[in-house]
């Protein structure tokens, strides 16, 4: 039978914690909300797989984008913050770029668990979030975005982001 699986993007230590080398503090309001995201997937036997940046310390991503270094694989910077650590069964996928699905398990661990549909959880709206959508959506999947449990850089992106998704790709925004 199809069901759905909660996403936790990228709520790392390098991007919430204060004085992070990519800080969002937006990141740090959302951790209750995708707590309670987490607690409701796990009490109705939903997967909660944790998307997680993981780079290398020359990954190219850092000179092609821009970014400094964050999420370096290994890491303190790149685990999940002490809130949301994932706990035994969830499932962790090392991502290297924006999108949860290019050039990972993603793909493949939801046809395994017989996934259809998908709610997004995390940072960054713009970038991680959005990206991961738009490859959801093109595969097929039904996407929802839990509205105050993802966090922008900016309220100017956050907002562009969710209407994007809402108009462009039809993202059910909860």
């Amino acid at each position: 039978m199809p069901k759905e699986a909660l996403l936790i993007i990228d709520m790392l230590n390098d991007f919430v914690l204060e004085g992070a080398p990519l800080e969002v503090p937006e990141a740090r309001k959302a951790i209750p909300q995708i707590k309670k995201e987490i607690e409701k997937a796990k009490a109705e036997g939903k997967p909660a797989i944790y998307i997680c940046d993981a780079h290398a310390p020359d990954d190219k991503e850092f000179a092609n984008f821009g970014w400094p270094p964050h999420a370096v694989k290994g890491t303190k910077g790149a685990e999940v913050v002490d809130e949301l650590k994932p706990e035994k069964g969830d499932i962790v996928i090392e991502k290297t770029t924006y999108s949860g699905f290019y050039n990972t398990k993603l793909g493949e661990t939801l046809k395994r668990l017989n996934v259809d549909s998908l709610k997004l959880t995390g940072c960054v709206t713009h970038i991680c979030i959005m990206f991961t959508a738009s490859d959801a959506v093109l595969r097929g999947y039904k996407v929802t975005v839990v509205e105050n449990g993802v966090a922008g850089l900016a309220k100017e992106d956050h907002d562009a982001a969710l209407r994007i998704m809402k108009n462009v790709m039809r993202v059910n925004i909860i």
